[in-house]
């Protein structure tokens, strides 16, 4: 069986996602719970309508799809499920980029290595760029001491309902994850994840291209994605999605506080999944990744990866990822993109390296 399935093939992402592979000669099956806007989205396509994560795990468990690409969030809740659907029979491919559901993910490389499968995890724009800059500026030397990496997307809104998948993503913080509380940040210190703080950590970055932007440490799967490809004791994520004004730094403690109350969360949930926001263009012609690597020895190495739109480049990465898939190119178990494909993946898909001193 050589299908390929795109969960949530009506969202912007799982469109993108389809396009993509067409371009590349292959033909995706659509699943969603809606069947007209299936049938809307699909055109010529194949569809499968499953009315929930329970009922699409079931679906997959039957048809043994070669590649099932998981695009609905909150990742940290529908991830497991799905990943179980897909062993023995299925690869598996998700945009994560929160660390909770990247790490759950990372953890299932034994059972995928069993059964001969892969599972990526963040095959979107803020693991795939970032990681990727990390293991341009670590090949062929030692773990460096210390890495930053920065995740700057510039994104053209649709606008509409925010909907329960971000909603959930953004209020449900990282269940069950180690090193810290369910709403605090995180960070690597010697190799183990710390608590750290929200949106700490600013630095005022100059892009190539001569704009500026501000970046905060957030608790993002590119966290992990960089500890694990640089091997660096220490590490920090950050994005210029973070709030940086010190006013909004200094409330984030006490609304953290108040997520912890299970009543309030869901309060909080179904309130946000109900605002609408209205289209907005990208605020800058590129995205881009960034990660500076510091050794003991004093050397210092800073790299940029340039893309496009964000969010073409998380249709475009995932699609990559299936065709190399699909061509026996994976290695059984769960990898995050560059880790598996190496630094030319993200070359592959149009983006451009920039290492400074080079």
């Amino acid at each position: 069986m050589t299908e390929v399935w795109i969960l949530g093939g009506t969202g912007r992402s799982g469109r993108a996602i389809a396009a993509e592979l067409r371009r590349r000669g292959i033909e995706p099956v659509l699943v969603g719970r809606d069947a007209e806007r299936l049938k809307a989205a699909a055109g010529s396509l194949r569809t499968v309508v499953a009315a929930s994560v329970q009922d699409t795990a079931a679906a997959i468990r039957r048809a043994r799809p070669a590649v099932v690409v998981n695009t609905i969030g909150p990742f940290v809740e529908t991830a497991e499920p799905l990943l179980s659907a897909c062993r023995p029979h299925s690869h598996y491919v998700d945009l994560a980029n929160d660390l909770s559901a990247v790490s759950a993910t990372l953890a299932q490389a034994p059972a995928f290595a069993a059964a001969g499968r892969t599972a990526v995890t963040g095959a979107g724009f803020g693991v795939t760029a970032t990681e990727s800059v990390v293991v341009k500026l670590c090949e062929g030397r030692p773990a460096p001491r210390r890495v930053r990496v920065d995740m700057i997307p510039s994104l053209a809104s649709e606008g509409g309902p925010v909907g329960d998948a971000l909603a959930g993503t953004l209020v449900e913080g990282m269940p069950g994850l180690e090193g810290g509380g369910r709403f605090q940040g995180r960070q690597y210190r010697n190799s183990h994840l710390t608590p750290a703080r929200l949106a700490g950590d600013p630095l005022r970055l100059t892009l190539p291209d001569g704009n500026t932007v501000t970046t905060a440490s957030m608790p993002l799967g590119e966290l992990m994605a960089a500890q694990r490809a640089s091997g660096a004791p220490d590490v920090i994520s950050a994005s210029s999605e973070a709030p940086a004004s010190p006013m909004v730094r200094a409330i984030m403690p006490l609304a953290t506080a108040l997520l912890t109350i299970a009543p309030v969360r869901s309060f909080a949930r179904r309130r946000l999944a109900a605002v609408t926001t209205k289209p907005s263009p990208k605020p800058r012609e590129h995205s881009w990744g960034h990660a500076a690597a510091h050794w003991s020895d004093g050397t210092v190495r800073e790299g940029w990866l340039r893309v496009g739109e964000a969010q073409v480049w998380t249709g475009t990465v995932p699609a990559e990822v299936v065709r190399r898939l699909l061509d026996g190119a994976g290695k059984p178990g769960a990898y995050t993109p560059a880790a598996l494909f190496g630094s030319t993946l993200a070359e592959a898909c149009g983006g451009e390296y920039q290492i400074v001193g080079e």
